[in-house]
């Protein structure tokens, strides 16, 4: 059996685009979250056990900071665009050469309008993928 090392990393310095423009300055969270239907038979003997997996679902979980004065903001661009479908790039460790680059087709919803008093106004949004998330290399 072969030790699998782990290059742990902290989420930072990231590149987040949506559509054509990058929002990282806003976002404070983005994760792809898989769903699986875990499917279920039993037979009438102990040896007829059975579980599969569909093909997973996939959404995009995404915090960010409301910005309405500025004119391309996410809060803009997320209102104005609902119900369309874009594509999201998410490099999790930057343009360094070799790191993971994830692409997916996701549907535009909108996020929050305001929030709590004495506080920056924060919204989160989750969308949903249309098939699978790919994942590359930055070259």
């Amino acid at each position: 059996m072969a030790v699998i090392s782990t290059a742990p990393f902290v989420l930072k310095d990231c590149i987040i685009q949506i559509g054509t423009d990058s929002y990282e300055t806003a976002i404070s969270t983005a994760r792809f979250v898989p769903s699986l239907n875990i499917v279920k038979a039993k037979g009438l003997t102990p040896a007829s056990v059975y579980a599969d997996t569909d093909n997973p679902e996939w959404e995009v979980t995404i915090s960010f900071l409301q910005d309405w004065s500025t004119t391309n903001s996410l809060s803009q661009f997320l209102l104005a665009n609902a119900g369309t479908s874009k594509v999201v790039i998410f490099k999790p460790q930057g343009i360094t050469t070799g790191k993971p680059i994830i692409t997916a087709t996701v549907t535009i919803v909108p996020g929050d309008i305001g929030g709590d008093q004495g506080a920056f106004a924060d919204a989160s949004v989750t969308l949903p993928v249309t098939g699978q998330p790919v994942k590359t290399a930055a070259p």
